[in-house]
């Protein structure tokens, strides 16, 4: 056998193994398709699982309380915009 008829058939298994996967892939793909189809999951449920793993790892989790500007002039410019019926332009 020459160089040329061994590459060839090491192309040939190749693509026979190439083939082979691509079956199996989209086999896989159908059946993680079929499952997330059957079982729809509430964001709620997946916020709440996502939670508890990060709390299991150690991250402490934190809700900030929005603040707003308290400034005289702040509170003024927003009245004025409101009346006015215009965009704040800063």
């Amino acid at each position: 056998m020459n160089q040329d008829e061994q590459l060839f058939h090491l192309v040939q298994k190749l693509q026979g193994r190439l083939k082979e996967m691509d079956d199996e892939l989209a086999t896989l793909r159908l059946q993680s398709l079929r499952l997330v189809g059957a079982q729809d999951v509430p964001e709620e449920t997946l916020v709440a699982i996502a939670a508890a793993v990060a709390a299991y790892l150690g991250f402490r989790g934190s809700h900030v309380q929005p603040r707003f500007a308290t400034s005289r002039s702040w509170v003024r410019r927003t009245r004025l915009a409101q009346l006015n019926r215009t965009t704040a332009e800063w």
